[in-house]
């Protein structure tokens, strides 16, 4: 761990919240312990931020957007520029503390890691395209259009499963945009933050500059509660799950703010009689197994046809007991491990429910702890319906089989859930993929032909409908939730016509 802190440049990780360069804050909260969740054991801690210290931090972040702001968009692309090449600079250090702190294996490490570097250069070209509509006016001499101007102070509360890239999808789109920001990163990951805020510190000093990226490490009850109820962040984005993203919506919601929620995930590949199997099977199998299926996106329901799913099933099964489980750090490792025994639990109880209704179990089903106390096998249970089981969503790697014998059937089933993130079709039939993409196929935010359910490129808006929130970060016109829309009207005559031909007066 040492010297993964050396490589990254980190000296300082008993302070929970920072505003910069020299800004680590010191406090009195209790200490955090980030956890290996490969091991059990303990990294390191992390001295927590009190309200006291909450308070000042959006104090700072508050004063720092007034002169922000007024810095043109293009020269803030500049900074976050600088900041993608910081992230290039350390690719491998962050990505490795990823896996050590999360348990990611080591490619999906690197890959959040590069999720951050496309964002910032997204943000950057973004940066000179911030762009607002002219419209004509039914008035002589005129002109109308709208811009769209920085909110404030955005709130950032994080999950633990993508430690760095969601801040980031959050983070280079606020500042292009001219915001500045908080953020609470999740508990179990609080070393992953403190990372990624001295590698900002490092690109702020560079541009002279503080406050623009704030980090505060903190209890729900210290700083969580205290973020949604504040009047001085118009917006706070939360990646979680759907209970507390209820939660946040309706805190934030009562005092008029905005949210951007990313939420639970069911995410279902429905595989049609004429599908490429071969491509199908690695679809799923990324889409389930990857992440240890930590993912919102990952694949959890396989919904195929009845005249293949036999087939279906014994090439999954073959597949998962293939799957290389133990140390993610470990490049020959495909499956890492859960990230807590709760959530081993957890699985455990899902699996034994789906039993109860009348689930097999084809592959897996097991915890392993030969091999450490948070792995478990990949399981594969194949359902004669569609159970309450199978419309939760088990943040682990299970994946339910259910069968189909029409298109129309299968979209029903496929959309029977509450949630609604990522979907996809495995079929080499036009007008099955079409269906599946028009109005009347799948109701989510995300739908993909003869690609998995996991692995979003950055350039697409993220997010579901449903339980899943509503949320779009990341990619196409996302920016606009970070700033607030103004209509201007100018009148260049020397006449005062009023709308909808209305006369008062002479």
């Amino acid at each position: 761990m040492n010297a993964l802190l050396d490589k990254l440049n980190i000296q300082e990780v008993n302070a929970g919240a920072c505003t910069g360069v020299d800004g680590w804050i010191q406090s009195e909260g209790p200490i955090l312990t980030s956890y290996n969740p490969t091991t059990g054991e303990a990294i390191a801690g992390v001295r927590q931020a009190t309200p006291e210290v909450y308070n000042r931090v959006v104090d700072y972040a508050q004063s720092t957007f007034e002169s922000w702001r007024m810095l043109p968009a293009p020269k803030r692309g500049d900074m976050i520029r600088d900041l993608g090449n910081v992230l290039r600079e350390y690719k491998e250090p962050l990505g490795e503390l990823v896996s050590l702190e999360m348990g990611k294996i080591h490619v999906e490490g690197m890959g959040e890691v590069q999720e951050m570097i496309d964002i910032c250069d997204f943000s950057v070209g973004l940066s000179r395209q911030l762009y607002g509509l002219t419209i004509m006016s039914e008035r002589p001499q005129h002109r109308m259009y709208e811009q769209w101007h920085p909110l404030g102070v955005i709130g950032i509360i994080t999950a633990f499963n993508f430690p760095v890239a969601v801040w980031a999808w959050n983070a280079a789109l606020s500042a292009v945009c001219g915001d500045t920001m908080v953020w609470k990163p999740s508990g179990q990951t609080p070393l992953t933050a403190v990372a990624v805020q001295h590698l900002s510190n490092q690109v702020m000093a560079d541009h002279g500059l503080n406050g623009i990226f704030n980090l505060v490490i903190g209890r729900g009850h210290d700083v969580g509660n205290i973020m949604l109820d504040d009047p001085r962040l118009p917006l706070v984005s939360f990646t979680g799950s759907t209970a507390t993203g209820k939660i946040v919506s309706q805190r934030v919601a009562a005092r008029l703010g905005r949210t951007v929620l990313e939420l639970g995930g069911n995410n279902a590949i429905i595989v049609t009689e004429n599908a490429d199997i071969d491509l199908a099977i690695r679809g799923i199998l990324f889409g389930a197994v990857g992440t240890a299926g930590q993912r919102c996106t990952s694949t959890r329901r396989i919904i195929g046809h009845k005249s293949l799913m036999s087939t279906l099933a014994v090439r999954l099964v073959k597949a998962y007991r293939q799957v290389p489980i133990g140390d993610p750090t470990d490049g020959s490792t495909l499956m890492g491990p859960l990230v807590t025994s709760d959530a081993v639990e957890g699985m455990m109880a899902a699996i034994e429910k789906a039993k109860a209704e009348g689930g097999e179990v084809l592959a897996g089903g097991r915890k392993r702890p030969d091999i450490g106390p948070n792995f478990v096998e990949p399981t594969i249970i194949r359902m004669q319906t569609q159970s309450d089981i199978v419309k939760e969503e088990t943040f682990a790697p299970i994946l339910y089989l259910l069968e189909y014998e029409t298109i129309d059937e299968a979209v029903t089933i496929h959309n029977a859930v509450t949630q609604g993130l990522s979907s996809a079709i495995f079929t080499d039939s036009l007008r099955q993929a079409e269906q599946f993409l028009s109005s009347a196929g799948s109701d989510c935010g995300i739908a993909n032909v003869n690609i998995g359910t996991s692995g979003a490129e950055i350039g697409g808006a993220f997010g579901g409908e449903k339980d899943t929130g509503g949320g779009r970060e990341s990619g196409s016109d996302a920016w606009k939730a970070y700033m607030r829309r103004q209509t201007n009207t100018i009148n260049w005559s020397t006449e005062l016509p009023l709308a909808q031909g209305i006369e008062f007066g002479d």
